[in-house]
């Protein structure tokens, strides 16, 4: 049952604990420093100044404020800016970080989304480690705790990348049931060192990150899954934590943390935009809904038809999720946009800003009818060499087969 795998995994954990960690590693805890950053700004001290004036930039040859502007584009919220700046200045690769559960298949606000974005942050020069969280997924009970299947899902979605465009030049993939074993003394005594620090209540108010709420009933394992993404946000001597903005509270915490442990360098926050579902009043595409996302593999035909019932009333921007793509996927990607229609209808038009397609909209100059066919056009674009990918490649093709038999569960 799901209790007695999450009693066995908790079992593990308390093995761990108990073996005897050397003085240092508790010492550790209380040096308060940032590694990733204190050990950038030492060495870079004793270079020469170009390498860490306000205007030099990574190998790619960015200034810092060029840098700067790449990454703060990519956050729908940046915490604190002052800090990406002074981080940029002493730091050339920046180590990034995004962990993800591996739950069922990707939606293209996982799938075309996250790739812009990873690609934004490694041409600002960082490292960009996904952390695949598999323990993670086990225990908020997706695929029903069954790790054979989470890890099969984990392999799907780094297919899913490499095929959708993502530069893998600066990308890590690291499980997080291989990485954790590595150095079990080093995460779990941060883990525990979290948990002291802040209260019950605290911890509950993360629940959003598992796609839960603080009023729902948690089990103890899901008590558990902040403190140890926490964890992992110092485990990986993250500089930056660049997740989605249901994951803020979670960053906030690491945050706080550093104060309660003396830490003098915190995580950067960048936190993306969640795009929306395509139904009326859907706040994020979700994978348990089929209804409300485009998924990375789905047909031409299953696009179309999606977008074409998609809520997009006539004039209306608040909440639209048609607008929203255009936004955030189309001219995020292209920095422009061409709809075609009738003569009848205006003609084609070429938009070079979203703010002037929105203008048509809101004015009745475009209409959603001639808007959403081409949306479509363009997601299948984006979409098409994934479905190559799936269909060519023998592997992939069986991987796939496997992972769409799965159940989703909440």
């Amino acid at each position: 049952s799901a209790f007695k795998r999450t009693s066995s995994f908790l079992s593990c954990i308390l093995q761990k604990m108990s073996d005897p960690a050397p003085t240092e590693q508790v010492d550790k805890l209380s040096i308060g420093e940032s590694p990733s950053v204190a050990d950038s700004s030492s060495s870079s001290s004793s270079s020469s100044s170009s390498s860490s004036s306000s205007s030099s930039g990574s190998g790619s040859g960015l200034s810092v404020e060029e840098r700067f502007a790449l990454i703060r584009s990519v956050g729908e919220e940046c915490i604190q800016e002052d800090e990406l700046r002074r981080l940029l200045a002493v730091k050339a690769s920046p180590i990034c970080y995004d962990g993800f559960e591996p739950s069922g298949r990707m939606h293209i606000a996982q799938g075309i989304l996250r790739t812009i974005n990873v690609n934004k942050m490694t041409k600002a020069g960082c490292k960009f480690v996904f952390w695949v969280a598999d323990w993670f997924a086990m225990l908020n009970n997706k695929m029903g705790g069954d790790l054979k299947r989470i890890r099969n899902i984990g392999m799907y979605m780094t297919e899913v990348w490499k095929a959708c465009g993502m530069d893998m030049t600066n990308v890590e993939f690291r499980w997080a049931s291989d990485e954790i074993n590595k150095n079990p003394n080093d995460y779990w005594l941060r883990v525990m060192d979290i948990a002291r620090k802040f209260n019950v209540p605290r911890v509950k108010r993360c629940a959003q990150i598992m796609g839960r709420n603080d009023e729902e009933e948690l089990s103890a394992a899901q008590i558990l899954y902040p403190c140890m993404q926490c964890a992992d946000i110092f485990y990986l001597k993250a500089d930056i934590c660049q997740l989605g903005m249901d994951q803020r509270k979670v960053n906030m915490l690491a945050r706080e943390y550093c104060d309660e442990a003396k830490i003098k360098f915190k995580p950067v926050i960048v936190s993306h935009h969640m795009l929306m579902g395509l139904g009326e009043g859907q706040e994020k595409m979700s994978k348990s809904d089929p209804n409300s996302a485009i998924f990375m593999e789905d047909s031409e035909a299953d696009v179309n038809v999606k977008i074409k019932k998609a809520y997009c009333p006539p004039g209306v921007i608040e909440k639209n999720p048609i607008l929203d793509y255009v936004k955030n996927i189309i001219f995020n990607k292209f920095g422009e946009f061409t709809v075609s229609r009738s003569e009848a209808n205006g003609g084609d038009k070429l938009y070079l800003t979203y703010q002037e397609l929105e203008a048509d909209f809101v004015s009745g100059a475009l209409h959603p009818g001639d808007l959403k066919p081409a949306v479509a056009r363009t997601l299948n674009q984006l979409i098409q060499p994934v479905r190559d990918h799936f269909t060519n490649n023998k592997e992939a093709a069986a991987l796939l087969k496997i992972i769409r038999a799965y159940s989703v569960t909440r």
